[in-house]
């Protein structure tokens, strides 16, 4: 399929500069673009590219100046990278296969409810009583347990598995290998050394439009609900623990852990390998370094931590900074003994 330069200018709400006639059918980097191509420009580094590229479409911001030798077209935009998300988005719906109806493979418990243009892979388990929306794809092997409620058009990638009573909300992508409502780490210690489960009776509410990545966990309740609000994205390899609260927009990197009934407020995000302990709450739009350890609640909204256990950005560093400074002070202070006991 090709799509103008017109076409495009609609959806990206651009200025065209150039041919509105213009026509590209795929989406390339700007290296190994032809005169098929549609590109874009985010990054300054990238902007050499433009003098002599043969892209037939360059998507740019509206200050961009290169000009280009080959005729190629500038859409020009607000911000080229959020606009290449939805050219992203746009060229992969159109490549790719509408998927529809209930694989003969499947198995989907009568009392389940199913809504229009919902697509059900290949050995998939559908459970007693699920709901599922308009609009929903479940890809082969995933298993979704009693009680699930699915809103429309979420999207469960292949090998997926959602425990009971769960619930997912709108527009939501959840990657393969994601368990959603395994049980929380609830163990009691008994006097002989042993410990005895506590039984996780709650379940895991998902809000709208939440990305979830490969092989991350996010456990049930110990009791009430474990909660990631709308829009939220977590990456790969992430562990959310029983009743933990993420809240809107909120974004946590890979290998991030964050222990039992902790709270992260709106807009925080959370760079790859950090920790939290349990308990702890977490202030509105702040920012956690990569690898930080977060032991006590961060309550000042906006703040940036790093550092185990975390601390406030700049403190952090100039503690480091200090610290490599610590041989030349020890040798400066053993050349003032050395001069007093001259001295003596």
């Amino acid at each position: 399929m090709r799509l103008t330069a017109k076409e495009l200018a609609v959806l990206l709400d651009a200025q065209i500069d150039g041919n509105s006639e213009a026509t590209v059918s795929k989406l390339v980097k700007i290296e190994e673009a032809d005169k098929e191509s549609l590109c874009f420009i985010a990054n300054a580094k990238y902007a050499h590219y433009a003098e002599n590229t043969h892209a037939s479409i360059l998507v740019v911001s509206k200050d961009f100046s290169i000009k280009n030798t080959n005729g190629t077209t500038y859409l020009r935009v607000a911000d080229p990278y959020s606009s290449f998300a939805v050219l992203l988005e746009k060229f992969n719906a159109l490549n790719q296969e509408e998927k529809l109806g209930v694989d003969k493979e499947a198995k989907v418990d009568d009392s389940a409810s199913l809504g229009q243009g919902v697509y059900i892979g290949a050995f998939c388990y559908i459970g007693k009583n699920v709901r599922i929306a308009d609009g929903v794809k479940i890809y082969p092997q995933s298993y979704i347990g009693d009680d699930v409620l699915i809103a429309k058009n979420t999207i469960i990638h292949a090998g997926v598995k959602i425990y009971a009573k769960c619930q997912l909300g709108e527009e939501c992508i959840v990657h393969s290998g994601v368990v959603i409502g395994s049980d929380g780490f609830g163990f009691a210690p008994q006097v002989d050394g042993s410990f005895s489960k506590v039984p996780q009776t709650g379940n895991v509410i998902v809000g709208n439009r939440v990305e979830i990545g490969a092989n991350t966990v996010v456990d049930r309740a110990t009791l009430g609900s474990t909660f990631i609000a709308d829009g939220v994205k977590l990456d790969n390899l992430v562990q959310v623990a029983h009743n933990v609260q993420i809240g809107e927009n909120s974004v946590v990197a890979a290998q991030a852990g964050i222990s039992g009934s902790t709270k992260l407020g709106k807009n925080v995000m959370v760079g790859g390998q950090a920790g939290f302990v349990g308990h702890v709450q977490i202030a509105d739009r702040t920012k956690i370094n990569a690898q930080s350890g977060v032991s006590k609640s961060i309550t000042q909204e906006g703040s940036f931590v790093s550092g185990s256990p975390a601390e406030a950005f700049r403190q952090h560093y100039k503690g480091i900074a200090n610290v490599r400074k610590l041989e030349e002070l020890i040798k400066r202070i053993e050349f003032l003994e050395k001069e007093l006991r001259k001295k003596a």
